[in-house]
């Protein structure tokens, strides 16, 4: 898949309802799950302990943290866009964050976006992108919802 430039505020309008494309996928490992734990101080056992997982949890192994995979998407949407002659990006927004399906370790998850709207607030672009993180095999997405980003061309 190749990856989609943008050099400016109007070729940014242009692609305004259009999927922008699906990411590689990527691997959720326990030492990115343990990783993210010591970066949250959340070492809850359902994500950290794998043999207690194996036993207790419904899932029978250890799952991503939910956050762990919404942080996944600065990483995964510069796979599928490059800007250039961007000043800055800010982070803005996630609205109707639903989670939907846990990531077990192992699993192989990757990005679905769509650019909803765009709008020129003097100059600076306000995107609003659909996203579905998709679990390989699995039917139901890891979570859908919006985010918003700032764009200062």
């Amino acid at each position: 898949m190749s990856q989609l430039t943008i050099r400016s505020l109007a070729e940014l309008l242009q692609l305004e309802g259009q999927e922008l494309g699906v990411s590689p996928y990527h691997t959720i490992t326990q030492e990115q799950i343990n990783a993210f734990a010591a970066a949250t101080l959340d070492f809850q056992w359902i994500h950290t302990d794998p043999e207690r997982a194996r036993v207790e949890s419904p899932f029978q192994t250890t799952i991503a943290h939910g956050y762990l995979t919404v942080s996944l998407l600065p990483h995964f949407w510069s796979q599928l866009v490059a800007f250039e002659g961007l000043k800055m990006q800010v982070n803005y927004e996630i609205e109707s964050l639903r989670f939907n399906q846990p990531v077990k370790v192992g699993s192989q998850v990757r990005l679905r976006a769509k650019l909803q709207s765009v709008k020129d607030l003097r100059g600076v672009a306000k995107a609003r992108i659909e996203v579905a993180l998709e679990i390989l095999d699995n039917k139901k997405p890891a979570f859908t919802g919006v985010a918003t980003f700032l764009y200062h061309f």
